[in-house]
């Protein structure tokens, strides 16, 4: 008789990391430049997706650098590596402090990159119309396969089941996939 066979291992969840900090006054230039270097040699580190520099909207506000890494042990292994560490040492001539860290995880990385300037977020309508038809299918789904099984539960314990299975499918399977499927409806191009 044959062992079954294992179930496969989840692939490890991408990770989005946002960076902010400002340049020394008369320094910016150089602290771009620095920033867009760093991406560079991002691109040749296993498990980079991507990055964006966001500068700021007006003079001596934060720069950010939104970075996209397979893996939480692939970032972790480009913030151990010594390109990473030469570039942070040469940036503490140009930039003030240290800079200030935020990951992005579940809801909150829907419609990545979340941390930028007003102008470059979605429309709140788009937002709220690719949010609808994420929850209209999914609540429809639950509540016609999974709401007879549960009928029995009183109110409460009903209620928590049912909303906990929308949440989690709706940040791990759903929005994921709807956010990329609709990255040009929530983010078109400019104009101008």
């Amino acid at each position: 008789m044959n062992a079954p066979a294992a179930a496969p291992a989840a692939a490890p969840a991408r990770v989005t990391r946002i960076a902010r900090r400002r340049a020394r006054p008369g320094h910016e230039a150089e602290y771009e430049a620095m920033l867009r270097e760093m991406l560079a040699k991002m691109r040749e580190h296993k498990g980079f997706l991507g990055g964006d520099l966001i500068p700021p909207e007006a003079a001596g506000e934060e720069y950010q650098l939104v970075v996209r890494f397979a893996s939480e042990a692939e970032l972790q292994a480009w913030d151990m590596s010594d390109a990473r560490g030469a570039l942070l040492e040469r940036m503490k001539a140009v930039a003030e402090g240290e800079p200030e860290f935020r990951k992005l995880s579940g809801l909150e990385a829907w419609f990545e990159p979340a941390v930028v300037p007003a102008t470059m977020h979605p429309p709140r309508a788009r937002m709220a119309l690719v949010t609808w038809l994420g929850i209209f299918p999914t609540v429809s789904f639950f509540l016609w396969f999974v709401l007879p099984w549960i009928q029995p539960l009183p109110f409460l314990p009903r209620t928590a089941v049912l909303t906990a299975l929308i949440v989690v499918t709706m940040t791990w399977v759903v929005m994921p996939r709807l956010t990329r499927l609709l990255r040009g409806f929530l983010n078109p191009p400019r104009k101008g």
